[in-house]
């Protein structure tokens, strides 16, 4: 519609009253009319009665003296040309800082010649035929075209015309034509911009003299990235938000830490001085664990006064895996705009916070994590109201160019695939830079959604600062050792202006280099002393907690939980299924696993704590067990019960994820950290699954607080169990949470029993927001969901608590004639129990214990168990996993520190693969029945001593 406009405002006045008259003839007989007019109608329709602007005398009369039909032609060559100007005018416009222009392209596909149009011929076009936004001192087209022209050809490259939107499309270049979004700039205004330039570059042209040969990843190349950051700080404050989230790998980090902190922090970093002070403030000092990370990893976190409001920043540590910051940042994002102390589904507020993203330009593309991110930006339970994306673009990644790390034209190239409106803009004009941010903020403002800006710039030195970068590039760095810095062309351009004088100038420089020498002798004067031991963070063992809920409570609940709206219809069978759950409280009534996690998370709320849980198909549960989520059979409708309970006191939050791993858990461990109070669960649709996360695990989950004492009650729930489904679909890799697991760095858990998960769910939550707090790591079941030996008696949940060893009930009962111990986890303790029920003599030389929490280990109770047992030959370790996996390697040092000195350690179960499991179910079958048959054989290991001198361990 809005091009048909365009097209028909070209006539005014008695050439209109000519255009509607052959129009009415068309309408009349087609074929009288000249076939060029009948093409034109037959394309854009009826013109309309009349139009407001007027066009000049000249004009007019070019339109009278011209053939309407090549008159038509000539708007419509004018109307391409501009289209022409707008999408490929990045392609010559000035956004490299290291060359004239673009290269290798041709732009002649500007030139109106190549569209059969004269300079004439343009002026006599008015200027609101082609473009109704333009500025009323524009009359012809021949201006409204050079302005576009300058405008789509600066120091700003547009990319807009791959957002699908029209209206949004429309807006975007409607705002930067009309110039609404224009950045005015006072004098103040441009000297507080030159004094944050000296400040960026005074600070590495220190660090580089003072602590010469150490590393730091200079920002020297994209130095207007530190003053885009600082605008849009300063647009969040104006527009009320309260938290502004800052994820970038180590390029820049340090300096952008420097003004978000001070440079006397960093400094004191360099020199291995203790500066957890009170002058620095208690929320402007480094994060900092027991052991700590690199200077140009490490957050922080900070409350700064702008513009007379109060806003919180957030820089999210970040590991050397560069990208997999983004989706921490957008989880933490999303905790910091929601509301979630009340029942019912959180209250998100778009304004509360936002998210700032810095990418390099090879990891942009090179790192799936980004796609990811990018993928959950528009989807319900993830959606964040838009991130500002900038790309610090150094042409240059490590030792590799553009075209040896992407098959792209652009790194920006991959946010087209989700619509993202992106800007390319010259490092080297910063206030370009700074209107590229005011264009973004504006579009995050109105339309929710992502913007991003490609920052095109370089890298003064190499990769960090003590490579040479000349031995891979001698041509690049010919040029950058050439190129004049940002801060002195924009001195010189002020200068130029007459807004300041060489010798302001220069007082700047030795303002901002006294405040530096400062900073450095009040870090250097700690460098003596010794950090304060007190202050360090300390590992804490698990607080005693009360999970068990009173009988009636819980009787309540579960009533609750069945009630639906009158008019809400749900799947009969289903129905059917849910419906047995009134029953679990009866005299004799159990409580299976779904029913035990729904109970526990509607008493966490009850308590006031919120809940979030996500994961492929969790609202139903990837086995069909869960059914937090409900769908009227009829209409479709969703009805979440855990929304609408009578008693809770905090929000309830449950999403089905995309198929993504690393960007969903890096999303949960960031809303975690921004809201510890919170309980987050994330669930794997198979445990396996968590193996395409494993970065998020080992570099935050794992180790976030002892790199930088960073906490975290983050559970995740990794189905785990040998069925017969293959090798992708049994382990969830517990022995890799086991190698991970130190200094009580998380629970690691693998209960068998509806009672123990509800009870783990419910102390993990209590424990949320504590010193005491830390990830849960369990291996939850898949055929047990079902299997009435992990149901639970209900009073199981009204009394007691979690019990990190569970002993046989029949077994065990004369001490004196235990010979064999077993410890097992997890299904193959059920199956052994299986076995064991089976026997109409239970074996009183055999005593069974399940290790229901691997980690910590409960080496005390454990030690409880073995100490009567003094006859006792034999502990056996029983797993179904593979020798090399599972628990095997993690318990065997435990188990030999507990055993009495009569007592020989033993395992059985698979030999060592390379596999998790058999492709065959059949295979598997065998394998397990022999696995179990082994472990109940007496004399197995004095057969096997005979026969293989003890070589031999076992299948």
């Amino acid at each position: 519609m809005r091009d048909r406009m365009e097209l028909w405002s070209t006539f005014y006045g008695p050439n209109l009253g000519y255009i509607n008259e052959i129009y009415e003839q068309y309408c009349q007989d087609p074929e009288s009319i000249d076939p060029s007019l009948r093409q034109w109608f037959d394309q854009w329709g009826a013109p309309p009665q009349a139009y407001s602007a007027a066009a000049t005398p000249a004009q007019t009369a070019a339109v009278q003296n011209a053939d309407i039909g090549e008159w038509m032609k000539k708007t419509a060559a004018c109307l391409k040309l501009l289209q022409t100007i707008r999408t490929r005018g990045h392609l010559v416009a000035h956004i490299n800082p290291l060359h004239d222009g673009s290269v290798n392209i041709n732009a002649s596909m500007f030139s109106p010649a190549n569209y059969g149009l004269t300079e004439q011929d343009l002026r006599n076009i008015p200027a609101h035929a082609i473009m109704p936004a333009a500025s009323p001192h524009f009359r012809t087209a021949f201006d409204a075209l050079k302005r576009l022209t300058k405008l789509y050809t600066g120091s700003i490259g547009f990319e807009f015309d791959h957002v699908p939107d029209d209206e949004e499309r429309d807006w975007l270049y409607e705002t930067v034509e009309s110039g609404e979004a224009a950045l005015t700039m006072t004098i103040e205004e441009r000297l507080a911009l030159l004094k944050r330039l000296t400040e960026v570059e005074s600070f590495e042209t220190f660090l580089h003299r003072t602590f010469a040969g150490q590393k730091r990843f200079s920002i020297e190349g994209v130095d207007a990235l530190a003053p885009m950051i600082d605008k849009a700080i300063e647009l969040g404050a104006q527009n009320g938000t309260e938290t502004i989230v800052i994820g970038m790998a180590h390029r820049g980090r340090l300096n952008i830490l420097s003004h978000i902190k001070s440079s006397e922090a960093i400094f004191a970093e360099f020199l291995h001085a203790p500066h957890r002070s009170k002058d620095l403030g208690d929320l402007t000092e480094l994060h900092y664990g027991w052991t700590g990370d690199v200077k140009y990893h490490l957050g922080t976190e900070r409350i700064v006064e702008e513009n007379t409001r109060r806003i919180r920043l957030f820089l999210a540590n970040n590991p050397s895996h560069l990208e997999f910051v983004s989706p921490v940042v957008e989880g933490s994002t999303r905790a910091a705009q929601e509301e979630r102390k009340q029942a019912g589904a959180p209250r998100q507020d778009y304004n509360k916070a936002f998210a700032i993203l810095v990418h390099g330009d090879s990891a942009m593309t090179g790192e799936g994590i980004v796609a990811e991110t990018f993928n959950l930006s528009n989807i319900p339970g993830y959606r964040t109201g838009g991130t500002i994306h900038i790309i610090a673009n150094n042409q240059i990644g490590f030792t590799a160019e553009g075209e040896e790390a992407r098959s792209t034209r652009y790194s920006s190239d991959l946010a087209k695939g989700f619509a993202v409106p992106i800007v390319h803009v010259n490092a080297d004009d910063p206030e370009a830079c700074l209107y590229t941010v005011l264009l973004a903020y504006k579009y995050r403002e109105k339309y929710h959604k992502d913007f991003l800006i490609d920052l095109i710039g370089y890298r003064r030195y190499g990769h960090n600062e003590t490579d040479d970068p000349v031995e891979t590039q001698p041509t690049l760095y010919s040029l950058i050792n050439a190129h004049t810095r940002v801060r002195l062309r924009y001195a010189d351009a002020l200068k130029n202006a007459g807004l300041i004088t060489d010798q302001e100038i220069k007082q700047i420089e030795q303002d901002v280099l006294n405040k530096l020498k400062a900073d450095y002798e009040r870090a250097k004067a700690r460098s003596g002393q010794k950090a304060d031991a007190s202050q360090m963070p300390q590992f804490a063992a698990l607080p005693e907690v009360q999970t068990a809920v009173p009988r009636q409570v819980l009787r309540e609940i579960n009533d609750s939980l069945l009630q639906r709206p009158r008019d809400f219809s749900v799947y009969p069978k289903l129905e059917r299924i849910l419906q047995r759950r009134s029953t679990a409280f009866e005299d004799g009534g159990t409580v299976d696993w779904a029913l035990a996690e729904t109970l526990a998370f509607a008493a966490i709320l009850r308590d006031g704590t919120p809940i979030r849980i996500t994961g492929q198909d969790t609202e139903r549960g990837t086995f069909a067990h869960r059914h937090l989520v409900l769908h009227d059979a009829k209409t479709g409708e969703r009805y979440n019960p855990l929304q609408h309970l009578p008693h809770a006191k905090a929000s309830f939050a449950i999403h089905n994820s995309p198929v993504t791993e690393a960007a969903v858990l890096g999303f949960e461990y960031g809303y975690n950290v921004m809201a510890p109070e919170t309980f987050v669960l994330w669930e794997a649709q198979f445990g396996d699954f968590a193996n395409a996360a494993q970065v998020i695990i080992d570099q935050f989950i794992s180790a976030g607080r002892a790199k930088w004492d960073q906490i975290s009650t983050l559970a995740m729930l990794l189905p785990h169990g040998y069925e017969g489904q293959g090798p992708e679909h049994s382990s969830a890799r517990l022995e890799r949470f086991l190698q991970l697991a130190a200094e009580n760095n998380w629970i690691v858990a693998n209960v068998t029993t509806a009672a123990q998960y509800f009870h783990i769910l419910r102390r993990q939550a209590a424990i949320g927001g504590k010193h005491e707090a830390r990830p849960l790591v369990i291996m939850t079941p898949k055929s047990l969901l079902r299997n009435q030996q992990a149901a639970s008696p209900s009073e199981l949940l009204s009394e007691g608590s979690f019990r990190v060893i569970l002993e046989h009930p029949e077994l065990g009962k004369k001490p004196n004639q235990v010979k064999r111990l077993i410890l097992c986890s997890g299904k193959v303790a059920v199956d052994l129990e299986t076995e064991i029920a089976a026997m109409d003599k239970k074996p009183e030389w055999l005593h069974i214990v399940r290790v229901e929490q691997l980690y910590p280990f409960p080496s005390a109770d454990i030690a409880r168990i073995i100490f009567p047992f003094q006859a006792l030959h034999e502990i056996v370790w029983l797993q179904e996993e593979p020798k090399n996996m599972g628990a095997w390697a993690f318990v065997e040092p435990r188990l030999r520190a507990l055993a009495p000195r009569q007592a020989d350690i033993h395992y059985i179960g698979r030999p060592e693969r390379s596999s998790p499991a058999e492709g065959s179910a059949e295979d598997h079958k065998r394998e397990q029945k022999l696995i179990l048959k082994q472990a109940l054989n007496r004399d197995l290991f004095k057969t096997l001593q005979e026969t293989t001198k003890g070589s031999g361990l076992l299948v």
